[in-house]
């Protein structure tokens, strides 16, 4: 079940401010505040799905296309379209700490050891 009170929500509705680095009526992406690389960007959903099954089971196709679009214009906005991972944690087994569907991308020459 999702929670309008889980800090991504929180960003969307403006009550915690960002970094941000896109922005358009599908997504918002903005710097992750613990980064763990030297480029390390958040790109979240405008909507309320819980993760990547709940993304894709649910939210309409206009969404989920903007959604990948939105992946797409950060990479190309922070340069990194030869030099960048994409990961999405499914689970707090999986490192998920906040329910809301969202695709870390990241790039450095070396990135954690903990990856």
């Amino acid at each position: 079940m999702y929670n309008k009170d889980n800090v991504f929500a929180k960003i969307l509705r403006g009550e915690i401010p960002n970094k941000t680095i896109y922005s358009d009526d599908y997504v918002l992406a903005f710097y992750d505040v613990n980064p763990r690389a030297k480029v390390h960007a958040l790109v979240i959903p405008r909507g309320e799905y819980t993760d990547i099954f709940d993304f894709t089971q649910n939210a309409p196709a206009e969404l989920q296309m903007a959604f990948w679009n939105g992946v797409r214009a950060v990479v190309e906005k922070l340069g990194l379209r030869d030099n960048f991972r994409t990961i999405a944690n499914t689970g707090r087994g999986a490192g998920q700490s906040v329910m809301h569907f969202h695709i870390h991308i990241m790039s450095d020459e070396r990135f954690t050891e903990d990856f």
